[in-house]
């Protein structure tokens, strides 16, 4: 069976304030082309079908039309929410769709009801794992605790107790979004992390067939069953080299996988571009990216008179500037954003108490609380997201 991994299509999001309508009409285009020429069985959207859970008319209209469209091509297609997605939203509908063959997955209660698809080998049953917020699905799971990990695992077991009752060599299928541990971020996903744990070990798929990953913005192999897609296109800087792709995955009669990565449009190439004004405006080197989005970090001593203006003349798709001096003077210097790339809130959060209490660590109980407030404080966002959806 011939399978079409795709994920965090992220419709309706721009690039810097530059809309990416286009490109994202582009990249379904080009998603159609390749269901139709390589002769795809199934499509699988790991989640992130829109940026918020309120899109934009335009991005409904985006998703509305391939919908039709593969529908029209008699494909089955098999969809998740992601963390962006309001999955009651998304979810609309999703019974009268079914019948044209389009499976929108959204209901944490129903991980245990796959779609069943079949070819000349037999069965295969694919699941369908919404983004599972361990605040708001605990309780349905019978937990009283525990993060994405614990919640994951419980949604996973009624998985493998319904895989278990189908006939033997049935394969499974599963689709996820979640931040499997041993997957590299981009600075464009929103962090799940809950009291500062958000990575899932890659073990509770073990048994899996064929795990199709959401939420990672970079095309990434875990194992040979377990792989991110990726965004079909560049949200951040931070993916400037990444190549944006789909999988084309062939699941063979004995649940083995042969996957290839085909590319996704580039509407625009990115380049990370770094110097003195002076050097960005006139060495030749730099002509190659004269046509990207670019963003510039400029190492002069003292910021200079109307920087982007100036860069705009040479590189009029510059979108970001940022300046590091080469010897900055003090501390003070380094911008609050550079000091927390990369940090959890927990981390950033600790850093803060030793700032303002210098020489006291946090002991045990301090650091508690403070991971029961942030938890706290993201349960209280998630349930006023829920009542506004």
């Amino acid at each position: 069976m011939r399978l079409l991994h795709t994920s965090d299509w992220h419709l309706g999001r721009s690039f810097h304030r530059e809309s990416l309508h286009e490109a994202q009409h582009a990249f379904l285009d080009h998603l159609v082309h390749v269901v139709e020429t390589e002769r795809v069985d199934a499509v699988l959207v790991a989640g992130d079908v829109y940026d918020r859970a309120l899109p934009g008319l335009e991005a409904v209209a985006l998703f509305d039309e391939v919908l039709h469209r593969l529908a029209d091509l008699g494909v089955p297609t098999v969809f998740i929410s992601g963390n962006h997605d309001s999955a009651r939203r998304l979810g609309v509908g999703s019974g009268l769709i079914q019948r044209a063959g389009i499976h929108l997955r959204t209901d944490p209660g129903a991980v245990a009801s796959p779609v069943l698809l079949s070819d000349a080998h037999g069965e295969v049953a694919v699941y369908g794992l919404p983004y599972l917020e361990p605040v708001l699905v605990r309780e349905r799971y019978g937990l009283e605790r525990g993060g994405h990990a614990a919640v994951l695992e419980a949604a996973l077991e009624q998985v493998r107790a319904d895989l278990a009752d189908r006939p033997v060599g049935t394969r499974s299928v599963v689709l996820a979004h979640a931040f499997v541990t041993g997957g590299a971020p981009s600075d464009s996903e929103r962090d799940i992390a809950v009291g500062g744990v958000a990575g899932v070990p890659a073990e509770l798929f073990d048994g899996i067939d064929y795990v199709a990953l959401g939420h990672l913005h970079g095309a990434q192999t875990l194992a040979p069953h377990l792989r991110y897609s990726g965004s079909p296109l560049a949200y951040s800087f931070s993916e400037a080299r990444q190549r944006k792709t789909m999988w084309l995955v062939d699941l063979a009669a004995d649940g083995s996988v042969a996957a290839q990565r085909l590319d996704c449009p580039v509407p625009r190439p990115l380049a990370c571009l770094r110097g003195t004004l002076a050097e960005l405006l006139t060495e030749p080197e730099y002509g190659e990216f004269e046509d990207c989005w670019v963003q510039a970090t400029l190492t002069d001593p003292s910021r200079p008179a109307e920087p982007m203006e100036q860069l705009r003349r040479r590189f009029p798709h510059t979108l970001q500037l940022l300046f590091e001096p080469a010897e900055e003077p003090t501390d003070r210097a380094v911008s609050y954003a550079s000091r927390v790339r990369g940090r959890t809130d927990l981390e950033v959060a600790e850093s803060f108490v030793r700032h303002v209490r210098p020489g006291v660590e946090l002991v045990g109980r301090e650091r508690d609380w403070l991971r029961e407030g942030l938890e706290q404080v993201r349960t209280d966002q998630q349930r006023r997201a829920e009542l506004a959806r």
